[in-house]
């Protein structure tokens, strides 16, 4: 990779490293070491998601007009002021205004730093880069919460501030090295559609293509990572008996399944239609549902209960190790030229209201009716697999199988007769 894209995955490593520091202790961080409530920490949650709501659909348009890094460092420096703000805030109204500047930022970075990572990559190579990606914010995560772990003193509102205040440091030397960064502009595939071709939110709405992977995406997020921290964990609370560190041991399973699964998946999918990929997922996905229904409605015992609720944690893991290098590069595929910020704001906006709506209708069904839950998100998941197959017929062979387009190209220019692929 070229000396931009590695300052790229870097700066993500960064941004995951100081989120790392915070995200797993917020919660506790309000409700207990400040002594508001779990009120105003529920708050605080929801404010993450409406600011993320409010400025991702204007990040798009600024992408488009201004380029990713002016954004992502306006981004990071909202970011980094929200994060010490919230260290060093003692009341509600404190509290929930730097969330709302640190929710701002965090969102708005994602689709800059994607928009970048198309810009530095072709379509060969797209695919690994956003899986280098999503490696990276994972293993930064874990680092930055098992060294915040050893860190953070519940007794202590001194150790949380020194938290909050890598987490800004994080964002401002991430500053530093994107400003470093040149972008060139990434080579198109040949056959990208043409229907969006002057870009706007209506023009992104006539993309029928994109609008189904929304939908998808929508989906996705919904059955997946919308349940992590609320309507998975409350059903192995109390319809599997889990115990908290059981929990935090399916958690790092997770973690641990991305990073070392990552780039053996890699291999297997980026010779793979993308549509198939994600209909694959759909089906691990199902079965990770049915090792829960296991966990908490078998009649095994504990030891066997706890086993399968860590299982299920590690097969949303594989599946996630096989979205990462399909799903991000299909939305930058799908999108026309100079369109990329565009398509990956609104694909972020509605990752941002699947974990909005996820945890509110995941946790509370968890919780009072856990069989109904386990049905219910064993057929999102199937319903993946089915959307998928779906958007796969309305897919161009560039965008479901580009490595299949490339080599067609290839041929072509070599002055070799070549025969059309159908997608």
């Amino acid at each position: 990779m070229g000396a931009a894209m590695r300052r790229i995955h870097v700066g993500n490593a960064l941004s995951a490293f100081g989120l790392g520091f915070t995200v797993p202790y917020l919660y506790v961080y309000v409700a207990q070491v400040r002594g508001l409530g779990a009120m105003t920490a529920g708050l605080v949650l929801a404010v993450f998601a409406v600011a993320a709501l409010m400025v991702l659909p204007l990040a798009g348009r600024a992408i488009v007009r201004r380029g990713p890094l002016p954004v992502l460092v306006a981004a990071l420096v909202t970011a980094a002021v929200g994060a010490l703000s919230l260290g060093l805030a003692g009341n509600a109204p404190a509290v929930l205004g730097a969330a709302a500047l640190l929710g701002a930022g965090q969102a708005v970075m994602q689709p800059a730093l994607a928009t970048m990572i198309v810009d530095c990559s072709s379509a060969e190579s797209r695919s690994r880069a956003f899986a280098t990606q999503f490696f990276l914010q994972n293993l930064g995560l874990g680092v930055g919460g098992l060294i915040g772990g050893h860190l953070v003193d519940t007794t202590r509102v001194s150790s949380f501030t020194l938290l909050f205040a890598i987490e800004a440091a994080m964002f401002l030397l991430l500053v530093v090295v994107m400003s470093t960064v040149r972008t060139p502009h990434s080579p198109r595939i040949a056959d990208a559609p043409a229907s969006a071709a002057k870009g706007g939110w209506k023009r992104l709405l006539e993309n029928r293509a994109m609008v189904q992977l929304s939908v998808l995406g929508f989906v996705l997020f919904f059955a997946c990572y919308g349940q992590f921290e609320s309507g998975l964990s409350a059903y192995g609370v109390e319809a599997a008996g889990i115990s908290t560190s059981a929990l935090g041991t399916a958690l790092a399973a997770n973690t641990l399944m991305i990073v070392v699964a990552q780039f053996a998946v890699l291999r297997f999918v980026e010779r793979r239609r993308r549509s198939r990929v994600i209909a694959g997922v759909g089906l691990i996905w199902a079965v990770a549902w049915v090792v829960a229904g296991y966990a908490g409605l078998g009649h095994g015992s504990q030891e066997m209960a706890t086993a399968a609720f860590v299982s299920t944690y590690a097969l949303f893991g594989l599946g996630e190790a096989m979205l990462s290098p399909t799903v991000a590069p299909l939305v930058a595929d799908l999108a026309p030229s100079g369109m990329a910020g565009q398509y990956n704001s609104a694909f972020a906006l509605v990752k941002q209201l699947a974990l909005a709506v996820g945890p509110a209708v995941g946790g509370p069904l968890a919780a009072s009716l856990p069989a109904p839950y386990i049905v219910t998100f064993l057929l999102f998941s199937l319903g993946i697999s089915v959307l998928a197959i779906r958007l796969g017929k309305r897919l161009t062979t560039a965008q479901d199988q580009p490595w299949l387009a490339t080599r067609t190209k290839v041929v072509a220019r070599g002055g070799a007769t070549t025969e059309s692929v159908s997608a």
